[in-house]
């Protein structure tokens, strides 16, 4: 797990079957980020402006979250 700014970067474990992304989560906001392109695949309750920002951060970090969501899942 990954954290910025009280927002924790994470993979659940179901979800092996699909594409590689990162679940962004802090309080009751939560963004599903695909990793191979990055870009947005849902947003719950998260504002423009952060959305934007995690955005940022998953594409500076997408090699190290690619790499571990490899190791994580095993492909």
């Amino acid at each position: 797990m990954f954290e910025w700014k009280g927002w924790k970067f994470l993979f659940y474990s179901l979800d092996y079957a699909e594409p590689p992304h990162v679940h962004v989560r802090k309080d009751r906001k939560e963004a599903k980020i695909w990793l191979d392109r990055v870009e947005l695949a849902r947003n719950r309750r998260c504002t423009d402006h952060e959305l934007a920002a995690l955005l940022r951060v998953t594409e500076k970090n997408s090699t190290d979250f690619l790499e571990k969501w490899h190791e994580h899942f095993g492909n």
